[in-house]
Parts: C-alpha cells; sequence; structure tokens
C-alpha cells in the first residue's frame, strides 16, 4: 500500500488515480494536512474548499474550477461526499452551475453535468457534525460510472429543470423538484443576482443556481457499491 504524499502531477491511469486514493482511507484529516503542508481550519464555515483542495493536492488533480473534469485526460471527476458512521451522506453534492441563459442547443448529452457525472471519483469522509476538520477520517474509494437507469433518472431530471431554465420560468423552479437532480441557489449569500430574461422576454435579477445530486441518489450508490443496509 502506498503512503500518502503530495503528488505534483497527474496521475497517468486509473489505476495510479485508485492507488492514491486509496492510501488516504484510514487516515484523517489533519493527519493528511500536515502530509499535504496545508493549514488545519478549525471549522470549514469559511473555508468550504479546503477539503477539496487538500485531496487534490494529494491526488495530483489539475482542473481546478475548470468546467471539466478534475482529471481530464482520464475523464475522471473528483467528489468527497460527507458521510455519518453508517455511510449516509450528510448533505447534497454539487455538480456544476447552471447558467440562467444560454440554453440553446445544449442537450444531456454535450452539457457540463453530464460530462462531469460521466465517471467520478468519490472519496466518502467521516463528518460527523461533532467531528473537527482535523478528526475527519477518509474511508475507501469509490470509483463510480452511472448505470444505464442512473443516467436515465439523471437526464429526465436534467430536461425537465432546463426547460424551465430556457423557458425563463425561475420562479416555478425549486429545490423540491427532480428526483435525484435538484436546481439549488448557488451563492454566498440570497443578495447575489444575475441577469436573466423570464418568460415574456423581460430581463430580471434572479439568483444565481447550480445543480445538484440529491443526498438519496449517492446514499443509494454507495449501498450498492459496498453492501451497505
Amino acid at each position: 500500500m502506498q503512503t500518502p504524499h503530495p503528488h505534483p502531477e497527474p496521475p497517468q491511469s486509473l489505476e495510479q488515480l485508485m492507488a492514491r486514493a486509496n492510501s488516504l482511507a484510514g487516515y484523517n484529516l489533519g493527519q493528511l494536512g500536515e502530509i499535504a503542508g496545508l493549514g488545519i481550519p478549525g471549522h470549514l464555515r469559511r473555508e468550504k474548499g479546503w477539503m477539496g483542495m487538500l485531496l487534490e493536492t494529494l491526488l495530483g488533480a489539475k482542473a481546478g474550477s475548470k468546467p471539466e473534469p478534475d482529471f481530464p485526460h482520464l475523464g475522471v471527476e473528483l467528489k468527497t461526499l460527507p458521510v455519518d458512521r453508517h455511510g449516509k451522506p450528510l448533505e447534497s453534492t454539487f455538480v456544476a452551475v447552471a447558467p440562467a441563459e444560454g440554453w440553446q442547443g445544449v442537450t444531456w448529452e454535450t452539457s457540463h453535468v453530464r460530462q462531469k457525472l460521466a465517471c467520478v471519483l468519490w472519496i466518502p469522509i467521516l463528518a460527523e457534525r461533532q467531528l473537527a476538520p482535523a478528526e475527519r477520517v477518509v474511508a475507501t474509494p469509490l470509483l463510480w460510472r452511472p448505470n444505464p437507469v442512473q443516467e436515465q433518472a439523471l437526464r429526465q431530471d436534467w430536461e425537465e429543470l432546463v426547460e424551465q431554465l430556457a423557458l425563463g420560468h425561475f420562479d416555478e423552479i425549486s429545490a423540491h423538484k427532480g428526483q435525484v437532480l435538484q436546481l439549488r441557489p448557488k451563492a454566498a449569500n440570497g443578495r447575489v443576482k444575475v441577469q436573466a430574461r423570464n418568460a415574456e422576454g423581460q430581463l430580471v435579477a434572479v439568483q444565481p443556481k447550480g445543480f445538484y445530486l440529491r443526498a438519496h441518489f449517492t446514499r443509494q450508490l454507495l449501498a450498492e457499491a459496498f453492501s451497505l443496509v
């Protein structure tokens, strides 16, 4: 088994990526933060990107915030997944920003959401609320590709949500829509707005939104992969 250490170069194969990911399992974030040479925050309220940055440093991810997978040459997206001691995800998972306009000609096959979810390296992290960031523990990673049933469910939700965006029906979109994929506000606070055209073609100020996977969807894929009850 490899010992974790920072990787300045991206992995050259899926096997190398998984070897790096598996080497992190069982370590807490405090230990990994020291190995990576990153400061360890006392809480993550203002350091929400710290956990992702830590894992990117240790795995050699290069894409950052670009609209492409974190390991573009392998077509693999990196996602952390906070879970409780039973392996149940604690929150929904951000996938991609949802532009308020510009959906003409975009299909599920060409969408950023499908590109991001085509192949995902999930890193579950035991992150119950009472645990300080340094005490949170990395669990066994999972390399996942949607099966036909999962892809169809994702596609159906995406098409229905994008139709509402394209028609300017912003007031009709809520986090309750979508079985496995949802649209939720994606901004530092509710005062942040972007310009978009409503159903009447008028410019209006709306909250920026993002696509998120529902927690019950990620719970199901973990349960199937690790035979969890």
